[in-house]
C-alpha cells in the first residue's frame, strides 16, 4: 500500500503485464494489476566492470568504458488480500481467496502459449490425450508498469509466497509475494524480434527518454544547490 499526504490525490496502481503471442500472432496479455502498491521498491543498477572481465589483462580496457547496457533489477513484496470480501460474504472470496491472483502471478514464470492455449494443452494432458510440446519453451515477455514514467521489460528471477489464513478449501485469504525482477535490455532481443519483443524494446527506450527528460529538469535544482561548491570548470 502507498501512503499519500493528500487523500484526494489520484492513485495509479502498478502492474505486471505478460505479453503472450498466440499461434496467429496476436498478443493476449496476462495482466496482474497490483491490489495494493508495495510500500517499498528496491532498484539496483550494476554498471559493467572492465576490471572484472579478465583479471589477467588488467588495464587492457579503458577504465571508463561501458560497452553494454547496465544491469538493472527490481525487488518488492506484493500484498494480496481477500479477507474483507470474505467478511462481507463474497462467494468468490470465500471459495478461492486470492488463489486467482497467485495463479496469474505464477504464470509469469512458466513457458506459455497464452492463458487459453495453456488451459487447452494442460486439460488435454490431464485427460490422457497426446499433446504437443511447446517448441523451444520460453517465458513470454513481462512489462513492469510503475506509473507513466517507468515501463520496462523484465524477467522474474525470484518468486516467494507466504500464505496467511485459508478458506475451507485451503485457498489462501492473504498472501505476501516477494518478487525479484531483472530488466531485459535491447541486447537480449538482438535476433529476429517478435511483436512482443518489439514492444519490450520500445518500452525500454521510452523509459530511458523519460529519464533523460527528468535529468534535464534537474538542472533547475543544480543552479541553486551548487552555489556553495568550489569551482571545477
Amino acid at each position: 500500500m502507498t501512503d499519500f499526504s493528500r487523500a484526494s490525490a489520484p492513485l495509479l496502481k502498478g502492474a505486471l503485464v505478460q505479453l503472450t503471442e498466440s499461434v496467429v500472432g496476436f498478443i493476449v496479455p496476462n495482466v496482474v494489476v497490483f491490489q495494493f502498491n508495495p510500500k517499498e521498491l528496491s532498484h539496483t543498477i550494476t554498471p559493467w566492470n572492465p576490471q572484472a572481465v579478465d583479471q589477467t589483462q588488467r588495464g587492457a580496457q579503458a577504465p571508463m568504458v561501458q560497452p553494454h547496457h547496465v544491469q538493472e533489477s527490481f525487488s518488492f513484496t506484493l500484498e494480496l488480500d481477500a479477507t474483507d470480501g470474505a467478511a462481507f460474504g463474497s462467494s468468490k472470496a470465500l471459495t478461492t481467496g486470492v488463489a486467482d491472483r497467485l495463479a496469474a502471478l505464477k504464470k509469469l514464470t512458466y513457458p506459455s502459449e497464452g492463458l487459453f492455449g495453456d488451459l487447452v494443452r494442460n486439460a488435454s494432458a490431464l485427460a490422457g490425450s497426446a499433446t504437443c510440446q511447446i517448441e523451444r519453451p520460453k517465458v513470454p515477455v513481462v512489462l513492469l508498469v510503475w506509473g507513466p514514467g517507468r515501463i520496462v521489460p523484465v524477467r522474474v528471477t525470484s518468486f516467494s509466497v507466504t500464505e496467511k489464513w485459508h478458506t475451507r478449501t485451503l485457498h489462501p485469504l492473504h498472501a505476501d509475494v516477494s518478487l525479484g525482477l531483472e530488466v531485459m535490455t535491447p541486447d537480449a532481443f538482438r535476433s529476429r524480434m517478435t511483436l512482443s519483443q518489439k514492444i519490450a524494446t520500445a518500452a525500454y527506450n521510452y523509459t530511458r527518454v523519460v529519464d533523460d527528460v527528468l535529468a534535464i529538469l534537474n538542472l533547475e535544482n543544480t543552479a541553486s544547490d551548487a552555489a556553495g561548491l568550489p569551482p571545477f570548470m
